[in-house]
């Protein structure tokens, strides 16, 4: 599977542009703020129906315009797609599949595989839970519209129960009676989310550690693990003995909405011993085994985006990372730089055809 045509119009800070990709490396190089990342966040868009950047669909739109268009040409499994995503001012997004709208967004999820490295990926060592839950959702969910479709109504019952909380304090009642229905809701969907992340953790692991030892050269094991009150506690237990702090707090304190995910190395949190070095080649090996866990999954070899990754990496590791993509394991890649040399060097080790567009001030000069 590849993108092959890429056209954009008032889509951030490119008011027009056209773009023929190659189906093995292709490269976007400028200086920062060029527009470089915003390429990116276009194909991101195109398999998420969202940016990675900005949660606002309308800040996506061209300063001082009212829309943005983004379309993309696929090859897919031996067929043309065309998705196309548009967006006005204050209007609902539309997003198509061969000029065919579709009803629910979460139709078009998994569709067309997609992994992302980025800088902004530092926040799922720094940053709080939400992070990695995402993190873990969004990877679960390109292979599994049964998950999806579970986390899309265990959060609806999950907004749910907590308005009723808070009506409740401001009535100065309480029903538990009420409050069970959603509670019933949320067990039958947060267990089933609970198997699928465990099981998803359980076989990304090996994956994991194979492509960090590649990238350090090291001996250093590396883990994922899931820290959720299920696995000690039944959930429909839970959501009973918590109820008097819910009332007390308004909210629902407890369930898969609170799990964490612990990123480690040689069994201590990378977030507290590891070097800027390490971290990064977490992120990349924890990026990488996502890409063989879900082409083994669905059947299609990802889109593989590498957004400034080379950044805080000695040469060795960087060597390593280009060795690695430049393997004919991965189909299409799309890398940015501001740095030639590291293109050059990836190219060099490839065997196939390569696009390098450089970038300037959301223009295509080259």
């Amino acid at each position: 599977m590849y993108i092959r045509d890429l056209s954009l119009i008032n889509f951030k800070n490119f008011e027009h542009a056209e773009f023929k990709f190659s189906e093995g490396l292709n490269c976007f190089i400028g200086n920062n703020g060029a527009g470089k990342t915003n390429l990116m966040d276009a194909i991101y868009y195109l398999s998420f129906c969202k940016s990675f950047l900005n949660s606002v669909d309308a800040q996506n739109i061209r300063f001082d315009q009212e829309f943005f268009m983004v379309q993309g040409k696929y090859f897919r499994l031996d067929s043309e797609e065309t998705i196309y995503c548009g967006l006005k001012r204050n209007q609902k997004k539309i997003f198509k599949r061969n000029q065919k709208e579709y009803k629910k967004l979460s139709e078009h999820i998994g569709l067309l595989p997609l992994i992302i490295v980025t800088p902004s990926d530092t926040n799922l060592i720094s940053g709080g839970s939400e992070d990695r839950r995402r993190f873990v959702d969004s990877v679960i969910s390109q292979y599994d519209s049964v998950y999806l479709e579970n986390l899309i109504l265990y959060n609806r019952a999950l907004q749910q129960r907590n308005n009723l909380l808070k009506q409740f304090a401001g009535r100065n009642i309480f029903q538990l009676e009420s409050l069970e229905v959603w509670d019933d809701q949320l067990v039958k969907y947060g267990k089933q989310i609970h198997l699928s992340r465990t099981s998803f953790v359980e076989k990304l692991q090996p994956v994991f550690q194979k492509y960090y030892e590649l990238i350090s050269g090291g001996k250093e094991t590396v883990g994922l693990k899931l820290q959720s009150e299920l696995a000690e506690i039944d959930f429909e237990q839970l959501l009973k003995t918590s109820v008097v702090r819910d009332r007390m707090l308004q909210y629902t304190t407890t369930g898969i909405h609170k799990d964490d995910f612990e990123f480690e190395l040689a069994n201590y949190p990378i977030k507290k011993f590891g070097s800027q070095g390490q971290k990064k080649t977490y992120l990349v090996a924890l990026k990488l085994a996502q890409f063989d866990f879900m082409k083994e999954i669905s059947g299609l070899t990802p889109i593989l985006l590498l957004d400034d990754i080379f950044d805080k990496l000695d040469k060795i590791r960087v060597e390593q990372i280009v060795k690695l993509v430049a393997d004919d394991h991965f189909g299409q890649i799309f890398i940015t730089d501001t740095n030639r040399e590291h293109l050059d060097l990836m190219i060099a080790s490839l065997e196939t055809e390569a696009c390098i567009y450089t970038i300037h001030d959301g223009a295509v000069i080259s």
